[in-house]
C-alpha cells in the first residue's frame, strides 16, 4: 500500500521526479566520465581527455556534474575524489560528502556532513532530504518527519527533495540518487 501511495504521487505529478541537484527531470546523463574514463578519472572538457580531478581544468559546475554522475553510477570513492577538489565551505559539497558517506555505510559521518551543509545553508532542502532518508534507515521516523516538515516550510513542496523523503518515510527506502 505504501509503495502504491508513493508511486501514485510520482505518477500524478511527474515534475516532482527531479534528479538531485540538477533541476532536471532525469537522473544524471552518463558522459565520458562514467562511460570512457577509468576509475579515478574525470573527463576534462577543455582537453577532451580523461584525467585526474586534480589535473582537470573543469569549472566547479562541471565538477559538481561529475560528482552527481559518479554518485548515481555508484562510484562513491571517485565522487569523493572530485569533491576533494571543491570548496568545502560550499553547502552542496558537504551534502554530497554526506550522500557518499551514507551510501558507503557511514551513516553517522553522513549526518555530520549534512549538519555542516545545513549550518552553511539552512535552506538546503537536498541536505534535509538526504538527512531524513538517513534517519529513516536508522529507524528515526520522527526525525525524518521533522526534516520533511522543514523542507515544506522552506518552499520545498512538490520538489524532488520532498517526494524522495516522503517515499522513504512511506516505504522505508529512499531513492538510489
Amino acid at each position: 500500500m505504501r509503495l502504491t501511495v508513493a508511486a501514485t504521487l510520482l505518477a500524478a505529478t511527474p515534475m516532482l521526479a527531479f534528479a538531485v541537484g540538477s533541476g532536471s527531470l532525469n537522473p544524471p546523463t552518463p558522459t565520458e566520465t562514467t562511460e570512457d574514463c577509468a576509475e579515478g578519472l574525470v573527463f576534462d572538457l577543455a582537453t577532451q581527455t580523461c584525467m585526474t580531478p586534480e589535473q582537470s581544468t573543469n569549472d566547479d559546475s562541471a565538477m559538481m556534474d561529475a560528482v552527481r554522475e559518479l554518485a548515481y553510477a555508484g562510484r562513491y570513492a571517485d565522487a569523493r575524489t572530485v569533491l576533494d577538489q571543491l570548496d568545502p565551505a560550499d553547502s552542496m559539497v558537504q551534502t554530497y560528502y554526506g550522500f557518499t558517506a551514507r551510501k558507503t555505510g557511514d551513516v553517522d559521518g553522513a549526518m555530520s556532513f549534512y549538519q555542516t551543509a545545513l549550518t552553511i545553508d539552512p535552506d538546503n532542502n537536498l541536505a534535509r532530504s538526504y538527512m531524513g532518508q538517513g534517519m529513516v534507515a536508522m529507524g528515526d521516523l520522527v526525525g525524518a518527519q521533522a526534516q520533511l516538515s522543514e523542507i515544506r516550510a522552506r518552499d520545498g513542496r512538490q520538489t524532488w527533495a520532498e517526494v524522495a523523503l516522503r517515499m522513504a518515510i512511506d516505504t522505508g527506502t529512499g531513492p538510489s540518487y
